[in-house]
Order: structure tokens, then C-alpha cells, then sequence
């Protein structure tokens, strides 16, 4: 049976610029705060990934990212063993990706007292 590679960010990073895909299994209120700023990223939780797998280029080399990389090896497994070949799980998720300076966009961060200034605001 074949093995899930773990790849690091900037391998990672470097195989998306020659083709390889990028699969983000996180909750989309994870990916609403940080994600990945790169082109050709596919967004699959893993809660539908096996209904939504068929999404995910069989012929392209694909790396699967999560938080920190748990529930991408899980899905990296899940592939390899429907027929996806060349599959890798990036190390450490999001976490390192942004550690290493890679390309991250993030939600404008707001402090507590201007939420609730605007939730409270009159609008004319």
C-alpha cells in the first residue's frame, strides 16, 4: 500500500509553481481567517470530503493542508486509496506555511470596541 510524503511548506510551495494542486481541508470559518494566498487552491472540508473527492484532478501531483496537518494526512490517506497517486500532506498545515513567510491572507482583525461600535451604530 502506498505511503502519504509529508512535504514542507517551501517544497510544497515550489511544486504548487510547477502545477501541483493545493487541497484546504479546514471548516470555511477556519479559511475566513487565514488562508492560503496562492492560485489554484481547492476548498473541501474534511467533514464532505468523500462525496466531493471526484473535485480533486486526478492527474495532477496534489497537496493536502489542514491546521496543523492531522486531518490532511487523513485525507491524503482517503485519496491514495481511491486512485490519486501522487499525494502529499503539507507538514505542519497553515501553521508553518505562514511561519516560513509563505503567501497567507488573513482577516482584517478588529479590536472588541469597534464591533460593537458598528453593531451599534445608527445608519441613516
Amino acid at each position: 500500500m502506498p505511503k502519504v510524503k509529508d512535504v514542507t511548506p517551501s517544497n510544497a510551495y515550489a511544486m504548487l509553481k510547477r502545477g501541483a494542486v493545493l487541497v484546504d481541508v479546514r471548516q470555511p470559518r477556519e479559511i475566513a481567517r487565514i488562508s492560503f494566498d496562492i492560485p489554484d487552491v481547492i476548498e473541501i472540508p474534511l467533514s464532505g470530503f468523500e462525496q466531493r473527492m471526484q473535485e480533486i484532478p486526478a492527474k495532477r501531483k496534489v497537496i493536502v493542508a489542514c491546521r496543523r496537518g492531522n486531518r490532511s494526512m487523513y485525507a491524503a490517506r482517503l485519496l491514495l486509496n481511491n486512485g490519486h497517486q501522487r499525494v502529499f500532506n503539507l507538514e505542519h498545515g497553515i501553521i508553518r506555511w505562514e511561519k516560513e513567510g509563505l503567501p497567507v491572507k488573513s482577516a482584517p482583525k478588529q479590536n472588541l470596541l469597534s464591533t460593537l461600535m458598528s453593531l451599534f451604530s445608527k445608519k441613516s
